[in-house]
């Protein structure tokens, strides 16, 4: 079946019977001979055709000899390759099923003068050979009498309906598991570490990945409006990469976002340094996130930046310039203090310079692994919705 054309290509065996009142003799003069073989074309025939031909040559049976009884039934087989019409639904591929119509009916007689009528009530499949892609479900068959708006007599033709599944095993490993496999690669663009460089490298290259086989899909699919199922995965997927890439640039601003930018708002640390870092097991060196922090840690870490006017250096100095008389030491000059105070600044400074930093990257490593899980999630019930569909 060439699905992107819609055309049908079958191999039949084609058996019409009739009854010639103007053949017939008696086989006991005839030395008792029931039956014999001539050429077709000695014969009348039934113009029946395939109403559905899609072939451009427009070829018939094969000129095969027909069976001629003593009684005047004549019987006529004849192999016939057929490429006939077929409305293709892509819309569950490559978990699909497919009904091809093949509309046998004579030409030019109606139904006055023919009266066409199938044999059995379906076709005959004893002989039928198995194709490595579709599965013959049945081939039953119908009667239809027609009037058509040319004519006023009632024209009757045979339909009969291929019953097709596809094999999907095929496109399972080679277009659906590779897919999944890829797809599930996107969400572990987050876990890279943000320093690394290769984040958005990830994303854009299994996105490119995904776009090869969307064209592998889309060149041996009809030019319809139905998408294939398939197909409404890859879009669906490469929706969420595009998604992902475009988080993972604005998370690798926030950690690259450098000591001049501004606190973490207040909001920020309640929801996502606290709530989500917990839900998300996201932790210090040293720390387990089935433990809570211990308080004195975070009193330290608190206590690090120091409050203004107050360093580690300007006590110790406070303390020299007490301690000492003002004759033996040098301390009490105001340009000495001065210069030891700017020192200090800059430390605290570089302190606080370094706490917020680290605050927005633990902030961006926290949506890291958010965002991780909730793409994995994705990826998983995108898969599930699939297979359900399919089957």
């Amino acid at each position: 079946q060439d699905e992107r054309n819609q055309v049908l290509t079958t191999y039949l065996w084609v058996r019409q019977t009739w009854l010639d009142a103007h053949l017939t003799w008696d086989k006991d003069e005839y030395g008792g001979i029931d039956s014999i073989r001539i050429p077709s074309s000695y014969v009348w025939r039934p113009d029946i055709i395939l109403y559905n031909n899609a072939d451009e040559r427009f070829g018939g049976s094969m000129e095969t000899n027909v069976v001629l009884r003593s009684d005047g039934h004549i019987m006529w087989d004849s192999p016939a390759i057929t490429k006939s019409s077929c409305k293709v639904d892509v819309s569950y591929f490559p978990f699909d099923g497919q009904r091809c119509h093949l509309t046998f009916g004579s030409w030019t007689y109606n139904g006055n003068q023919i009266d066409l009528r199938n044999q059995l009530d379906a076709g005959d499949l004893t002989d039928f050979v198995e194709n490595v892609e579709w599965e013959v479900l049945g081939m039953p068959a119908t009667r239809n009498v027609i009037t058509y708006g040319c004519c006023s007599e009632p024209y009757p033709d045979v339909t009969y309906t291929l019953l097709l599944r596809r094999r999907a095993s095929f496109y399972i490993f080679n277009l659906l598991l590779p897919c999944i496999m890829v797809s599930f690669l996107a969400p572990l663009g987050f876990y890279l570490p943000a320093d690394s460089g290769e984040k958005v490298s990830l994303g854009v290259t299994v996105l490119l990945a995904l776009t090869v086989f969307q064209l592998l899909v889309a060149e041996s699919m009809p030019p319809s409006e139905s998408v294939p199922l398939i197909g409404k995965y890859y879009i669906a997927t490469m929706t969420m990469i595009t998604a992902s890439t475009a988080l993972t640039i604005f998370i690798m601003n926030v950690h690259h976002c450098g000591p001049g930018a501004r606190p973490v708002p207040p909001w920020a640390r309640r929801l996502i340094l606290h709530h989500m870092a917990r839900l998300c097991c996201v932790y210090e060196v040293g720390e387990s996130c089935k433990s809570p922090q211990r308080a004195q840690g975070g009193q330290a870490a608190v206590g690090d930046t120091g409050e203004p006017g107050e360093s580690p250096g300007e006590g110790q100095v406070g303390t020299e310039v007490r301690g000492c008389p003002l004759d033996h030491c040098l301390c009490h000059h105001d340009a000495l203090l001065r210069n030891v105070g700017y020192i200090a600044g800059c430390f605290r400074r570089h302190r606080a310079n370094q706490r917020r930093t680290g605050e927005w990257k633990k902030v961006a490593k926290v949506m890291d692994r958010f965002f991780m899980w909730v793409f994995f999630l994705m990826v998983f019930l995108m898969s599930v919705l699939v297979l359900g569909n399919a089957a």
